[in-house]
C-alpha cells in the first residue's frame, strides 16, 4: 500500500469527512504549499521528526512559518534531539521528507502539536506525499493523531 492510501485508509476510520488535496505540482516545503493553495505560509502543518541520543523519535508538527526552539524541545522531552535525516525520516514514518503526514505512522511516536497552529481555523498537513495537503482543524489533528499540545517554536520571523 503506497503512503497516500495508508493515509486515506486512516482517515476512513477516524473521520471519512476530511478530504486530501492533490496537486500536479511540488508542495514539499511550507512556502510550496501555500503558494499552491493560496494562504499564509502559517497554515500550513510542518511535521518534523526529531531524534534523541538515547535513539528515541519525537513529531513535532508546527505552523509553516516558526522555528523550533530546541531548548524547548529539549525540556519537553527531557532529552538533547536532532532532526532525523532523511533516512531516518523515511524509515520511522513511512513518508518521504516533504510529505510526512502527521498520523498514519509506519512506527509510532511522540506527537506534538505546537501552539503555533492554533492561530488558524484550518491547516493544511502533507497526506503522505510530496503534492499532497490535508485542510484540518488543530482539535481534530489533535483528536485523531493523539498528539499533545505543546509550545516549542520561536515566534515567526
Amino acid at each position: 500500500m503506497d503512503a497516500i492510501d495508508r493515509v486515506r485508509n486512516y482517515l476512513k476510520e477516524r473521520n471519512p469527512h476530511l478530504e486530501i488535496i492533490e496537486f500536479d505540482q511540488d508542495t514539499s516545503t511550507s512556502y510550496l504549499a501555500a503558494q499552491a493553495l493560496g494562504k499564509e505560509v502559517g497554515q500550513i502543518a510542518k511535521s518534523i521528526l526529531f531524534k534523541s541520543k538515547a535513539g528515541d523519535y519525537y513529531l513535532v508538527v508546527s505552523a509553516g512559518d516558526v522555528r523550533i526552539d530546541s531548548k524547548a524541545l529539549k525540556e519537553l522531552v527531557e532529552s538533547r534531539v536532532r532532526m532525523a535525516n532523511a533516512e531516518e525520516v523515511s524509515a520511522i514514518t513511512g513518508f518521504p521528507v516533504g510529505g510526512v503526514c502527521p498520523f498514519a505512522l509506519a512506527t509510532p511516536v511522540p506527537i506534538y502539536l505546537d501552539e503555533s497552529l492554533k492561530r488558524y481555523d484550518i491547516v493544511y498537513a502533507a497526506a503522505g506525499t510530496a503534492n499532497t495537503a490535508l485542510p484540518i482543524t488543530y482539535q481534530e489533528l489533535q483528536r485523531i493523531t493523539g498528539g499533545i499540545p505543546c509550545q516549542v517554536s520561536l515566534p515567526p520571523r
